[in-house]
């Protein structure tokens, strides 16, 4: 696989999505190679869909910082996601020269702290149908419901829609999304 086909954000195994706050209950994803007593890293490796995760953490020199102790949140684009972006977008962030915006985009999508798909709800219950997250990048991404299932929109207006939630990590939690998150300005 090429890495223009691979990259960003990182999602793991164990996903099952059982919150109160889905209408429906979210596909479950269980590799055999997936751990809730690994890290974030760990997990995404093991992932075939998610491998493009793997390889810009790598560029990026985030793999120490996601296997550290966190907890971190991450909201993690699939492959599929990525191929989505204009033609050229992938192999431009994954530019040594680049590795600054390569960052910022992966750190927008991770939110310091444990958020699960339960406490997500409430707080967005609680927001009266909104509430904005803090990225480690130091943006802001909104969360809201919409047919049962949690939207995450980014400073620029895209929306991603949670697809699979709470997949425990050693430091953390994923939520796999189905576009990528771009930081404004």
């Amino acid at each position: 696989m090429s890495v223009s086909r691979a990259l960003i954000i990182l999602a793991a195994g164990g996903l099952a999505a059982t919150a109160p706050a889905f209408a429906k209950p979210l596909p479950v994803m269980a590799p055999a190679a997936a751990s809730a007593s690994k890290t974030i890293v760990e997990n995404a490796s093991a992932m075939p869909n998610l491998s493009t995760l793997v390889a810009a953490v790598k560029a990026a020199g985030l793999v120490d910082t996601l296997n550290g102790t966190g907890p971190f949140t991450v909201f993690a684009p699939t492959n599929a996601a990525f191929s989505a972006l204009p033609a050229g977008t992938v192999d431009t962030l994954l530019k040594p020269e680049n590795k600054p915006q390569l960052t910022s985009v992966l750190t927008y999508h991770v939110v310091a702290g444990k958020v699960t798909a339960a406490d997500l709800a409430k707080q967005i219950k609680a927001g009266g149908g909104t509430t904005m997250l803090t990225t480690v990048q130091g943006g802001q991404l909104k969360a809201t419901m919409s047919g049962g299932k949690v939207m995450i929109t980014d400073a620029a207006g895209g929306s991603a829609t949670v697809t699979m939630a709470d997949a425990p990590q050693s430091n953390g939690v994923v939520h796999v999304i189905n576009k990528v998150l771009m930081p404004g300005g």
